[in-house]
This record gives structure tokens, C-alpha cells and sequence, in this order.
């Protein structure tokens, strides 16, 4: 573990000290989606299917917003339409999602889970938040307050915008 710092020398960071923060993101993540990533080898090995991390995410923030927009979806996720339809046709042809089309502009498709989705989306969930959960007890109330603001400065504002809408509709 490494040693505490002061705020006062965080603002004068070394490119060593910056990158040890750069690895420790790289490593963390290994370990927030190696979970995920066991539990859907295992689904793809019993289902012949092949979900991958696109199709967690797709899950994950169709399962936060439900009725969420394809278009909603694309700007969180970051892909491509091309790549997200294909997520898309593979979790409503398995009957994970299904797609409404909207009151108002028909032209939208609103995307939920079947019960089978939130099944996946729970259990998938679930070992990141025991993961978390771990971590936040283990650091203490105050590192994850300033962990927060870390991950929340590093957003791009668009994103941080709709970080905060998701936030606020589980508060």
C-alpha cells in the first residue's frame, strides 16, 4: 500500500506519481469487470452465445433508465449505431430487451428489460457492488468522497451531465 499524501503535495504530482494513478485505473478495472466477465463466459458457454462487455453495459444502463432511447444509449455508451444494433439484435433475440416504440415520436425506440434482463443485470450487478462495497469500506468514507470527485473531474461535461442524471433518479 502506498503512503498517505497530503493535499498539499497533490497538487504538485510527478508524471511517476501520474502514472502509478494511470495503472492503478488500468488494474482496477480488470478487477471491476473480472466478475462480470466470468459470469457471462460461463452464460455464453451454456447458451452458445458470446456477450461480451458491450452487452453488460447495454444491460447495465438499459437497466438503470428504463425506457431509455437507442439514441439515450448511444451517447452514454460511446459506440457506434452499427455496433450498439448488433448488442441490441442479439439481447432482444436472446429476450433480455425489448424495444417500445415511442408515444410521441415513433420514430424512438424505448428499451427495458424482460424479467430474464433483470435477472442478468442483478446478478452481474451484484459482484461489482460486493467489489465496491469492499473497496469503500476498506478506504473509509472520506477516500471515497474524494474518489468520487477524481472519477468526476475526469468526466468529459456532457458525460458528468448525464452521470448526475442517472445519480439523481436512484436518490
Amino acid at each position: 500500500m502506498s503512503e498517505p499524501v497530503s493535499g498539499e503535495s497533490l497538487l504538485f504530482l510527478t508524471d511517476e506519481q501520474l502514472q502509478q494513478g494511470i495503472e492503478g485505473m488500468f488494474f482496477a478495472y480488470r478487477g471491476f469487470t473480472a466478475d462480470p466477465d466470468r459470469i457471462l463466459e460461463e452464460l455464453n458457454r451454456e447458451r452458445d452465445t458470446s456477450y461480451g462487455r458491450a452487452h453488460h453495459r447495454a444491460v447495465h444502463f438499459i437497466g438503470r433508465a428504463p425506457g431509455t432511447t437507442v439514441k439515450n444509449l448511444l451517447e452514454i455508451l460511446g459506440v457506434t449505431k452499427q455496433s450498439l444494433n448488433r448488442v441490441l439484435r442479439t439481447l432482444m433475440e436472446d429476450g433480455l430487451v425489448e424495444g417500445k416504440v415511442g408515444g410521441s415520436d415513433r420514430r424512438e425506440r424505448h428499451l427495458f428489460l424482460t424479467e430474464e434482463g433483470r435477472t442478468l443485470e442483478r446478478q452481474l450487478s451484484e459482484v461489482q457492488r460486493a467489489r465496491m462495497r469492499d473497496a469503500y469500506r476498506a478506504a473509509g468514507p472520506e477516500a471515497v468522497r474524494g474518489f468520487r470527485q477524481v472519477l468526476e473531474a475526469m468526466m468529459e461535461k456532457e458525460l458528468r451531465r448525464k452521470y448526475g442524471a442517472l445519480r439523481d433518479k436512484s436518490e
